[in-house]
């Protein structure tokens, strides 16, 4: 696994509210994710996990902290920035999907594409190699209601890692699956790590969170703990029992 650091959150506090009603959403957050590597994040609900994948997404601006993608300081960049920056990079997998119905399986991988001004042409040759990659060749001009919810979300998969994206987060993306297609969700997730992508994957499920390299735990809005790869394999093979 190469040491290059994908994603840095320093110090990172998110905060709703002001005085007596502030509510902290993440306090004093670090968190490092590096080139091939996939960090899982669990915690109860309300624990901070959406919140840091949206900060880490730049979708939403921390109150206090910095947050560093491939050594761009978010602070420092323009919301146009920020938004070309999350169109080239960043690939994000959701539990719902999220694709857009009137458009086919290959339209909806493309559009990121398109919308920083490739070519159609040239969009086209990496949406039909992304969809391949996550063997669906054959569903490229299938509308989202003709596909199964695991075809669906390859798809989702595919839109979050054409162009090369480097940081992949994905937040649930097996719950609307059931168990054999969330595996094999999780693992075409894993194979895009591998490849040379960094990943964060939040998830409430130790046997999802098994295929990470680090789990990090969430209390609070606070990083509480974290178990490295071979903890997390015991954890798999303990839900196998």
């Amino acid at each position: 696994m190469s040491d290059e650091t994908v994603l840095s959150l320093v110090g990172v506090t998110q905060q709703y509210g002001h005085g007596a009603t502030a509510v902290s959403a993440l306090s004093g957050v670090d968190l490092e994710v590096r080139r091939g590597e996939l960090v899982a994040v669990m915690g109860a609900s309300g624990s901070g996990k959406s919140t840091l994948l949206a900060i880490a997404g730049g979708l939403a601006r921390p109150t206090t902290g910095e947050v560093v993608i491939e050594g761009a300081f978010l602070s420092e960049q323009s919301a146009a920035d920020v938004a070309r920056l999350r169109r080239r990079s960043l690939g994000f997998v959701f539990q719902d999907f999220n694709l857009i119905p009137t458009l086919t399986a290959i339209e909806n991988v493309t559009l990121p594409l398109e919308l920083d001004g490739f070519r159609t042409r040239v969009a086209r040759r990496a949406g039909k190699d992304a969809l391949q990659s996550v063997g669906l060749a054959d569903k490229l001009d299938s509308y989202p209601d003709d596909l199964s919810g695991g075809q669906q979300q390859r798809v989702a998969i595919a839109r979050a890692v054409v162009g090369g994206r480097r940081l992949i987060l994905a937040d649930e993306p097996t719950g609307a699956l059931d168990s054999v297609t969330g595996e094999l969700v999780l693992r075409m997730l894993r194979g895009r790590v591998d490849a040379g992508a960094a990943g964060i994957l939040v998830t409430h499920e130790a046997r999802h969170a098994a295929f990470a390299d680090r789990i990090v735990f969430l209390r609070d809005g606070r990083i509480v703990d974290e178990t490295r790869r071979d903890a997390a394999e015991m954890l798999l093979s303990g839900t196998r029992r």
